[in-house]
């Protein structure tokens, strides 16, 4: 017995009879594949663990099962990262397969009718594509053009007539690096009535934090990953926060959705936390000289950062450049068209010396 094929048209109809419209209408996440040009386009730390340390974390992998569940709380790394991160007494800790899932936890638990969430743009791109998926309305402020710093008077007063749920605020901000004024997110806290998550991806980079304030306001959350310290591929995030906000997420959290992996590398990486600092270091101290180089030439306009990423423009010729790059054997980030401050825009990642020297040197070629 053989089964026909459905019709194009049927499955379509299907489609748009089922899915929602505000899903239909959004464009899945896109991870270009690198080839083999120098990787400049996603904010990872490129240096991998010296050798010997590399073979005692593969030893301390070979006595894992991979036939049982893992602790479904994983009990030991997030002692051992309280400890690594400082996290204060008082304040509970949710652990996510990366930032992602947390911010989709959050989105997914203030879910409701009627219910906005609040972002500075341009910004990370996940908090409007979960906030979209989960049903909720997504409200973007514009930053200040020029040094994209947050408009305060149009922020209070967008969250006294949105009433947001949520605002997310990215501290340094993606895409552009910047800080936001300490002062501002908290006048910010203090005059939302809904929660305010203080996303600090890059702070190993930005070396500030508010994750000593959690305490002093009821509805702060900070979140953080172990990414962009030279983890991504374990997919770790956590969530700092007062432990009534953390019980109610919790309940949405899938089991087990730290794998048995993860969980030992990254208790076996924080272990060896000196590595991973002095890394860092050398990233910031890069992105000082890229900063400066990129300052230097004639017809680009380069933005100073706090994270291990600089964003630059190429007037009129932001497209141009960013495909010449491509040719050149070098990948960095395209972010024209993604925002009107963003034009002829493009992103660079801090990445080895040679990887630095050959972004710059194909950047001088094509300009």
């Amino acid at each position: 017995m053989t089964h026909a094929t459905p019709r194009p048209t049927a499955v379509s109809r299907l489609v748009e009879r089922l899915i929602r419209p505000e899903v239909r209408r959004l464009s899945a996440y896109h991870v270009p594949d690198p080839g083999d040009r120098v990787k400049l386009d996603a904010m990872e730390n490129p240096y991998p663990w010296p050798g010997e340390l590399a073979d005692a974390w593969l030893e301390t992998l070979r006595g894992l099962t991979v036939n049982r569940y893992p602790d479904p709380a994983a009990t030991r790394l997030k002692a051992r990262l309280r400890q690594a991160m400082g996290v204060p007494d008082g304040v509970d800790v949710l652990l996510g397969n990366g930032s992602d899932e947390l911010i989709q936890l959050v989105l997914l638990a203030l879910a409701g009718e009627g219910r906005k969430v609040l972002a500075p743009e341009p910004t990370f791109v996940m908090y409007r594509l979960l906030a979209l998926a989960a049903g909720m309305e997504y409200v973007g402020m514009p930053l200040e053009p020029g040094g994209f710093s947050l408009d305060m008077p149009a922020m209070l007063e967008a969250i006294e007539r949105e009433a947001p749920a949520v605002v997310f605020l990215a501290y340094p901000n993606n895409p552009t690096g910047n800080l936001f004024a300490p002062d501002e997110i908290r006048q910010i806290l203090a005059a939302s009535q809904g929660l305010v998550v203080v996303d600090e991806a890059y702070t190993p980079f930005a070396q500030a934090s508010f994750l000593g304030e959690v305490a002093a306001y009821p509805n702060l959350l900070v979140m953080r990953t172990v990414s962009k310290m030279g983890l991504a591929g374990l997919r770790l995030g956590w969530l700092a926060g007062d432990p009534r906000w953390l019980e109610e997420l919790n309940k949405l959290r899938l089991p087990y959705n730290i794998n048995v992996l993860s969980q030992v590398s990254a208790e076996f990486a924080l272990s060896h936390l000196d590595v991973l600092d002095a890394q860092t270091a050398s990233i910031r101290a890069a992105r000082e000289a890229l900063f400066s180089a990129l300052a230097s030439l004639e017809g680009l306009t380069a933005w100073p950062s706090r994270a291990n990423f600089i964003l630059f423009r190429v007037a009129q010729r932001g497209v141009e450049v960013f495909e010449s790059l491509k040719g050149k054997g070098v990948l960095v980030k395209c972010l024209h068209g993604s925002s009107p401050l963003l034009e002829d825009c493009l992103r660079v990642t801090v990445g080895t010396p040679d990887e630095n020297r050959a972004f710059l040197s194909a950047l001088r070629a094509v300009l």
